[in-house]
């Protein structure tokens, strides 16, 4: 089995015990509340807490109470001494203040943590500390069947959490072998909602993105931030330059984190590298001073530069010919280029003896010599790692259609290949 993954979380920011320690003005909280209860209707203070992941007493109930006392807020329910429990809904007046509100944003949600907070909590997290040795790496692709001599690049390169170029043809397993290396990066981290900078918003968490490992709050934490595994971000052939940068919603008049952000701690694979709908040289131009400093620059809309960390791994990875990608110096700039190439007979028969034992097909070692011979050697086939995995699958389906038990036979192998590999 592969590594397991360390989600220890080293540091948990505390929950704001005060509205000055939320780093949030009463005003912005104020307006968030007031959309709280134009989008979602009716709800009492316990309720409006929970959505703005913001302690009831020491903050929420002194901005509540200022805004009824402003007739922006009424109570329409409330049978207890207890004003978390009473039922809070907009007045006229406060409809007429949310209409301005959405004008400047339409953000919804938990409250941001302002950026000095996050930069903060960010740099007790960084990625750059992580010490990684030969026997993590090697636990981390014990499922897999990989060759010491790679083994040994690959362990290097991720100490240097800097940047890192896998090269290969198709099939031979480069985006899992990225995947694997990421659980050897130790520790959960803290992922904000949101953050607010010049009193814009910028959303950071991404559910599709960030596997939280916790799913109840704790109310001694600042619940503003979800605890989250180290994030592996992947992007393909749909990555453009905007997909960089703070990506400002004209409608909802806010923004979202760009990829580098949102993998802040862990890693960004940039998979396919070369078949971007941008230049392999406008990417890596992209990202040469973060990688050097550490930092990264993004510019809002009120013309404000924000600095924000810049601490992840990137990994590049291609079937291209890295020469027909970026020249020498490009290459250069990115600090470990491993390839992870075709598997010897060796390494193949044992991959194949793998995927037979997981997939409950006896091995027939005759008919994997025959596969061998015939569908390779004979046929001047390359093998590819991911071969044994397709080809028995195409058994399977196969057998199956013939009400057959799936078992390595001529006939059967045969069929798979033929449906398989085709002459290009």
């Amino acid at each position: 089995m592969p590594l397991a993954m360390d989600n220890t979380i080293a540091y948990r920011p505390q929950a704001p015990k005060a509205i000055e320690e939320t780093g949030l003005s009463a005003d912005f909280i104020s307006d968030l509340i007031l959309k709280t209860l134009f989008y979602r209707g009716t709800l009492n203070g316990g309720a409006i807490a929970s959505e703005l992941k913001l302690p009831y007493v020491a903050v929420i109930q002194a901005i509540l109470r200022n805004l009824r006392e402003s007739t922006f807020v009424e109570v329409r329910r409330g049978s207890t001494f207890q004003d978390i429990s009473w039922d809070n809904s907009l007045t006229e007046r406060g409809r007429q203040r949310v209409a301005e509100v959405l004008g400047r944003d339409m953000y919804l949600g938990p409250a941001p943590v302002p950026l000095d907070q996050y930069l903060e909590v960010t740099s007790k997290q960084r990625f750059e500390t992580q010490q990684i040795n030969e026997a993590m790496v090697r636990e981390a692709l014990s499922d897999l069947v990989i060759n010491d001599h790679t083994i040994s690049q690959l362990g290097p390169a991720m100490n240097s959490g800097r940047s890192i170029f896998l090269f290969g043809a198709a099939g031979n397993g480069k985006t899992i072998v990225a995947e694997r290396l990421s659980r050897t990066i130790a520790g959960g981290v803290m992922v904000p909602y949101a953050v607010e900078a010049d009193n814009q918003v910028i959303k950071v968490f991404d559910p599709l993105q960030h596997k939280a490992i916790e799913q109840e709050e704790n109310f001694a934490n600042d619940n503003r931030w979800v605890a989250c595994r180290r994030p592996f971000i992947v992007v393909g052939g749909e990555l453009t330059m905007e997909n960089l940068d703070l990506m400002y919603d004209s409608h909802l008049k806010y923004y979202t984190a760009p990829f580098q952000l949102k993998a802040n701690a862990g890693m960004l694979l940039i998979d396919d590298f070369g078949r971007q709908r941008v230049s392999p040289q406008d990417l890596l131009n992209r990202w040469i001073v973060p990688l050097e400093k550490g930092i990264d620059f993004y510019t809002l809309i009120t013309g404000k530069q924000v600095v924000v960390p810049f601490d992840l791994l990137i990994v590049y990875s291609t079937n291209l010919d890295p020469k027909d990608l970026v020249d020498e110096a490009f290459l250069r700039r990115i600090r470990y280029k491993i390839e992870i190439g075709d598997p010897s007979e060796e390494e193949f028969r044992e991959i194949f003896r793998r995927v037979c034992e997981a997939k409950s097909i006896p091995l027939r070692r005759e008919m994997l010599d025959y596969l061998i011979r015939h569908h390779f050697r004979e046929a001047g086939r390359p093998m590819r790692a991911v071969h044994p995995r397709d080809i028995l699958e195409q058994l399977i389906d196969l057998a199956h259609y013939l009400n057959e038990p799936p078992e390595m036979t001529e006939e059967l192998l045969d069929h798979a290949c033929a449906t398989y590999f085709t002459k290009l």
